[in-house]
């Protein structure tokens, strides 16, 4: 059997870079925008989407519409995402959107919002849906179609692709025969961007991460904006004590619905405490973790099959 996974990656060599500045690790704070782009019945799928809201357990029956659910992906749109947005704005600071074209379209002002600043956009899917249920076909109309929506709606293209938890089988092919897209967030396997060989051509990839993700803040009886910030601490102290062994980059993953409350962004202003004024940390968007991979790290180094 031809095993293409890779259970090995850097190892204990991982390419000794230094990111701008001479910092050894890299943040990169990242905006999930997919409100407006989730499964419902409005828009033919069945059902109404309850992931990552308030309720553990969906309670309106599937195939009826849930405006309970509803609401909540509301919110996240209607004020999580101003929140944010003005967290972010008021103190200078980079942001990666990850925004399903569909929520963009929904939401002009958000889109606007977005066009005005110097954020970066990967693109998060036409709609907020399973890559790994479409067949080839079609996921290939909806990389196109989502790639022009937001390229439309923002007056910049993404540079970058993240599905939703998981790309399809042939995702990553997809993306290097469309010919837009530099590189993908679709891996969760390392610390640090590596190359993969896509039909011969090398694709960058820059891993996110669920890990130091908001959607630990849901889903149980009561986690709070303080211990989420605590945790964002405690990984970030960690990865800068091995600094002196190796690079590595973390990404803070968030989405407006969840951290866009105001008792869990607390947590989001107390890591920005510990971190904002040191000099061996490079606050940056992903745009730019992977220009500057691209620059020290070229293709032929690490690459493994995709």
């Amino acid at each position: 059997m031809d095993i293409q996974r890779d259970f090995v990656g850097y190892a204990e060599s991982p390419p000794d870079i230094r990111w701008p500045g001479g910092a050894r690790l890299a943040v990169n704070f990242v905006l999930n925008y997919e409100e407006g782009s989730e499964y419902s019945l409005e828009d033919g799928d069945g059902y109404s989407d309850a992931t990552l809201t308030e309720v553990a357990q969906p309670r309106v029956p599937r195939g009826d519409r849930d405006l309970g659910a509803e609401s909540m992906f509301e919110y996240g749109s209607r004020v999580g995402f101003w929140r944010i947005v003005r967290f972010f704005r008021d103190r200078g600071l980079p942001l990666t959107v990850f925004a399903s074209a569909l929520a963009l379209e929904r939401n002009p002002a958000a889109a606007q919002a977005v066009a005005d600043s110097d954020w970066d956009v990967v693109c998060h899917g036409r709609r907020w849906i399973e890559h790994y249920l479409l067949d080839e076909a079609i996921e290939r109309e909806e990389i196109a179609r989502a790639f022009d929506s937001i390229h439309r709606l923002v007056g910049r293209p993404p540079e970058g692709w993240y599905c939703r938890y998981a790309p399809s089988p042939v995702t990553r092919k997809l993306l290097v025969e469309h010919g837009g897209f530099t590189y993908d967030s679709d891996a969760y396997n390392d610390e640090l961007p590596y190359w993969v060989q896509v039909e011969d051509r090398p694709h960058l990839v820059v891993p996110y991460s669920l890990v130091t993700n908001d959607a630990k803040l849901v889903g149980g009886p009561l986690v709070t904006g303080r211990a989420f910030g605590e945790f964002l601490i405690d990984s970030f102290d960690e990865l800068v004590s091995e600094a002196g062994l190796h690079p590595r980059m973390m990404s803070v993953g968030m989405h407006a619905r969840i951290l866009g409350h105001p008792g869990r962004i607390r947590g989001l202003h107390t890591f920005l405490a510990h971190i904002q004024d040191r000099d061996d940390v490079w606050i940056c968007r992903r745009r730019d973790l992977a220009a500057h991979w691209r620059a020290v790290v070229p293709p032929g180094e690490g690459e493994i099959p995709a």
